[in-house]
Order: C-alpha cells, then structure tokens, then sequence
C-alpha cells in the first residue's frame, strides 16, 4: 500500500482559550445590537438619518410642549397623549427598524450560523422583538422625561412634583403599550420576507390601511359595532386601552369627550393581549420553519 502523503502545516493560528459563553449572554448580545440597530449605531451614517431625524422631532416636539407649558401655566398635552399624537410617526419608525433587524439576516442566509449551540431556535426572534420594543418604547419615553424635568423645574414645591411622577408613570406604561403592539404587529410582518423594502411597505399597509376599515364601523347603525370599531386596528386598539384605563389623561374636554367604548373597555385590554400573544406564536413558528430548511 502507497503511504499517505498528505502534511498539516500549522499556519499560526491561535485556539480560543478564553471562557465559553452560554445562552444568557448569547441572547444579550443580540438584543443589545438589535436595540443598537434600531438607532443605527455601529452602521453607516446614511442608516443613521432616519431613526435620529424621529428621534429628534420626538424630543423638539417635548421641549416646544413644556416651553409653552410654562409660559401659559398650564398643561398643553398630557404624557398619554403625547405618545398618541406621536404615532404616526413610529409607524414609519417600524416600517425601517423591523425590516433592518430581521429581514437582512433572511435575505444574506446567516440564520444557521445563530442557530448553532447555544442559541435555541426561540431566543433570535425573542431577542430582535425585545429589541424592537425596547426602541420604541425609548423613543416615546424619553421626550415624555424631557417633558417631566421641564415641568418639575417650574413646579411650586415637592408636592407638584410628585404629581407631576404620578402622571408620568402611567404615560411611560402608556408608552409600553405603544411599543409592544407596534414591535410585535411590525415584527412579525417583516419576517415574512427578505426583501426589506417588501418588508416596510407591508408594515405601513398593515397600520394604515385597517384605519379607514375602524372609520367605516364607526357610522355603522349598530351601536354595538361602534364600540368594538377601534378593534380593528392597532392603533386605536392601544388608544381605546388608554381610553378605558387612563380617561384623564387621554380625553379632554377639547376632544368632545373621546370615543364611547360602551361596557368593552375590559375587552380592548384583553385584544391587546390576544394580539401580542398571536403575533409571537406565529413569529415563533415562522423561525421555527427557517430553521429546519
């Protein structure tokens, strides 16, 4: 028999020898650079016009409500409203974050490369919906701080102050309303397909095209109807929730006294909830698909 011939040359590279990680900081570290992704850090500066240029009307259109606040002395919009008036824009927020999370990694063939131990196949899309929320979430709460600190620096006294922090915190959790429906809804569409422009214009199709659907069953005779219209869509399903919960904070005597919910408030909660929960379910098995291909 011939003997083999072949020779292993050692061309220098170095073993790892450092510790091996696990599944807790595998899963920090996509959702740390999923939240970085939303924002653009670590990408190029033309994926950074976008997300910036929001964030930067955000907190001018906090700093233009507490300057004129204080001036009149009194309150322009409340923390729940302000994250109201604020959601068309983070419509378009999703319509280019989701896609730039999810959709890329579909599209370039890298997802067997996170699915390798210790990544189990659940945590990716958990970790990019985390991410997704936790951005949206930072971009109505934090001009909603800029709004805090300008009222409490003109407050009279400890006690407006803490007033002013109760009105807060049910705006910040107004907020994580906002951003769990919109990051799940956004989410969830955009790992559809790998195309990202697909991706965004399906995300704004989603949002915008069930309102009018909301203003047809509201001119329906049913008065039943009527109340349950704000289900059809996610963004008056998130503003009925505020409605039901927070009436002092979302409607004012400006608004002619808010749409009637009727006895259904309970029932928008529940929607919200049975939403979210769909929208992971079916994100779930869709990388549970991915993965087996």
């Amino acid at each position: 028999m011939p003997e083999p011939t072949g020779v292993i040359h050692d061309i220098g590279y170095q073993r790892y020898t450092g510790p091996r990680l696990g599944r807790r900081q595998v899963f920090g570290a996509l959702y740390l650079h999923g939240v970085r992704t939303v924002f653009g850090l670590g990408r190029s500066a033309k994926a950074k016009i976008f997300p910036w240029l929001v964030v930067g009307i955000v907190v001018m259109v906090a700093a233009a409500v507490t300057a004129i606040s204080s001036q009149i002395g009194q309150r322009v919009m409340t923390y729940a409203q302000f994250a109201d008036s604020m959601s068309w824009l983070v419509i378009f927020f999703v319509a280019v974050a989701a896609p730039e999370l999810v959709s890329r990694d579909l599209r370039s063939g890298v997802l067997p490369l996170y699915f390798s131990r210790p990544l189990p196949r659940a945590d990716y899309p958990l970790a990019k919906l985390l991410a997704l929320a936790t951005g949206l979430w930072l971009l109505l709460g934090a001009p909603q701080l800029v709004m805090f600190f300008g009222a409490a620096f003109t407050s009279d006294g400890m006690g407006a102050v803490w007033d002013e922090l109760l009105d807060l915190l049910p705006g910040l959790l107004y907020a994580g309303l906002w951003a769990g429906i919109f990051a799940s809804v956004g989410l969830l569409v955009a790992a559809l397909t790998g195309k990202r422009a697909f991706a965004a214009g399906g995300i704004v199709a989603v949002f915008l095209m069930t309102t009018p659907i909301v203003g047809t069953l509201t001119i329906l005779p049913s008065e039943t109807v009527n109340q349950l219209a704000g289900l059809a869509s996610p963004s008056t399903l998130v503003q009925g929730i505020g409605i039901w919960a927070m009436r002092d904070q979302i409607v004012t005597s400006l608004d002619g006294g808010g749409p009637d919910l009727g006895p259904f408030g309970p029932v928008y909660a529940l929607a919200a909830v049975a939403l979210i929960a769909a929208c992971v379910a079916l994100l779930l098995a869709r990388y549970r698909k991915v993965a087996a291909r």
